[in-house]
């Protein structure tokens, strides 16, 4: 699978561009700022039908304008799909597949694998555990369709039931049987979501484990533990024992939205420990883990988008990395970077075919070798 063609339109910085694109290795160079993330957000809006950066659609749109619309045409196991995202921000939002609209987003997801790599994955060790959980979530929303939907449902209904808590809260009466309804509704979503991010993270230890040898080349033991409520405890049984509680901070306090997966450097918290090497390290072999993943699982391997690469590793780091992607089993990559001829000197060394363009001000144009 590969992007042969991308083509935007009002999206961020971008008012008009088209590109072509290598399947193998493609390159933006230029200055921060300029354009190059966005331009692999893009990419990434095709695949997921949302920003990489968890942006409302309204903050995507290029300043004064009314609309964006991206395009990507791509082979998948050699056949043609032409995807088109056209949003007006607040008022309508299409995702088509082959000129045909899908009457769901999430129809959309899991068809073109993809996974970012970027300086905001520090937030996976630094930020509470929700952010945690969206990476649990786009992983396995891409493997598993019932999956999206089942979290989809369930973060419904935990909607509906934190309004009714506040209602409930504010007039300091009423009736709780609804609340009995959502509890209800919540038990079936939340027990698939539970069993899927259990079996995943058996799963994924392993390949993590090992991808963290390869790349750091360090002994240290590293490890992922899952934590949840729901391992030792029945849902039901606990939305009853916190109703007072979260009537009280109006809120739901049990259940699969509260799930995290705990980082481990030897025997303590990468979080409280860990150097920024080894939080560099850990952080990359995490998301290659990821793709890893993707690909075992998936008919094609995913789109590998590396954003500010030297921002994460030393140069002799990269050239180690940059060797793992060109000569392993890897789809189409596209990288970033700010210094122009930086990368294109390190690949050369590997014989592979690449493509290069240097980003400015919003406006992209390949560059000879």
């Amino acid at each position: 699978m590969y992007l042969e063609r991308i083509a935007l339109a009002n999206f961020k910085n971008y008012e008009n561009q088209k590109l072509d694109f290598s399947n193998r290795l493609n390159c933006l160079v230029g200055n921060n700022g300029m354009g190059k993330t966005n331009l692999l957000d893009a990419i990434y809006y095709l695949c997921m039908a949302k920003s990489h950066f968890n942006l409302a659609d309204n903050a995507i749109i290029r300043h004064h304008e009314e609309f964006f619309r991206v395009e990507g045409h791509f082979i998948l196991q050699e056949k043609k799909e032409k995807i088109v995202a056209k949003v007006i921000p607040r008022k309508l939002k299409e995702l088509e597949r082959n000129d045909v609209g899908y009457a769901k987003l999430a129809e959309h997801i899991g068809l073109l694998p993809v996974v970012f790599i970027g300086p905001d994955d520090v937030q996976l060790i630094r930020e509470g555990s929700e952010e945690r959980r969206r990476f649990l979530d786009n992983t396995l929303s891409q493997l598993d369709q019932r999956y999206l939907y089942e979290l989809i449902t369930y973060n419904k209904v935990l909607q509906q039931r934190n309004a009714l808590l506040k209602t409930l809260a504010e007039r300091n009466s009423g009736s709780l049987s609804l609340l009995d309804v959502y509890d209800e509704q919540l038990i079936d979503p939340a027990l698939y979501v539970l069993e899927q991010r259990v079996k995943f993270a058996q799963k994924f230890s392993a390949i993590f484990q090992s991808t963290h040898q390869y790349i750091s080349g360090q002994k240290e033991a590293v490890k992922l533990t899952y934590e949840s409520q729901l391992l030792e405890n029945d849902l039901g049984e606990l939305l009853v024992a916190s109703r007072q509680k979260d009537l009280f901070l109006q809120r739901t306090t049990k259940g699969i939205h509260r799930d995290d997966l705990v980082f481990s450097l030897g025997e303590h918290p990468l979080k409280k420990f860990g150097s920024q090497g080894q939080l560099k390290s850990f952080l990359l072999a995490l998301k290659l883990a990821q793709y890893e993943m993707l690909r075992q699982n998936k008919s094609v391997p995913p789109i590998l988008l590396l954003d500010d690469l030297f921002d994460k590793l030393d140069a002799q780091r990269v050239t180690h990395l940059l060797r793992l992607l060109t000569e392993g089993q890897f789809g189409q990559i596209f990288i970033t970077d700010t210094h122009e001829t930086r990368i294109a000197e390190i690949i050369q060394q590997f014989g592979v075919d690449y493509r290069r363009f240097v980003v400015e001000d919003g406006v992209i144009r390949g560059l000879e070798g």
